[in-house]
């Protein structure tokens, strides 16, 4: 069975410059997630999608495969649905290379392991009637509890009578961690998501689910890699 995985890492970023190659705790941040794909037991092609040679020649030097995307699929509000269409295209077009599953490992997720990898391909190929998988983790604090200000005045988000219950006694939320999407060609192609009728859904523990985003992501993050001594 041919898995793909594919790291989209463009060069540009708004909240950290050069967000992907950035180092963390000694290596580039796009570094991570090359390293646990290849050591992943199922993953056959682990590529990394970019318009940018400094990511590109970085990538290589880890071991990833590069596509090159045009400039047009690097911007800010790139959906990254064209990315992973735009390297699926250039497969079957210039290789004749069709994968049995698609893996999306997003690069901003360092410390998603190759056994999450691979439990997560797992549970996908055990479950025959989903569609996708996407990797979650449980809500730090019940969204429930949300809130809002209207007209200077504290409202809640939801109904009023979330507010008097218990955390105990709400029922357990999830939010997508951005570590791990699968699914197969076929279902990107009908519906241009991994999120489908049918996704089930791989449960990852909050330190394991840190999405980069900004400068203090970076810090909890490297306090994490040490503190769990990830990757030794």
């Amino acid at each position: 069975m041919e898995i793909l995985a594919i790291i989209p890492a463009r060069g540009g970023s708004k909240g950290v410059p050069k967000k992907n190659i950035k180092y963390l705790a000694g290596r580039p941040l796009i570094a991570y997630s090359i390293e646990q794909a290849k050591k992943s037991k199922y993953i056959s092609r682990t590529i990394v999608s970019t318009e940018n040679e400094e990511t590109a020649k970085v990538a290589r030097s880890w071991g990833a495969e590069v596509i090159k995307r045009p400039e047009e699929l690097a911007k800010d509000n790139t959906p990254i649905i064209d990315v992973i269409m735009h390297v699926l295209n250039y497969l079957r077009k210039e290789e004749n290379y069709v994968p049995d599953i698609v893996t999306l490992l997003q690069p901003t997720s360092p410390l998603r392991t190759c056994r999450d990898i691979d439990n997560a391909i797992e549970l996908f190929l055990n479950n025959k009637n989903c569609l996708s998988l996407i990797s979650v983790t449980e809500f730090d604090h019940p969204p429930f509890w949300a809130m809002k200000i209207e007209n200077n005045y504290l409202l809640p988000m939801f109904d009023e009578k979330y507010i008097k219950m218990r955390r105990q006694d709400l029922p357990k939320a999830y939010r997508p961690n951005g570590a791990i999407f699968i699914t197969t060609p076929e279902v990107l192609y009908k519906y241009k998501t991994f999120y489908t009728p049918r996704t089930i859904a791989y449960v990852m523990p909050p330190e394991r689910s840190i999405d980069i985003d900004t400068e203090f992501d970076f810090l909890l993050a490297e306090f994490l890699i040490k503190k769990l001594k990830f990757g030794e």
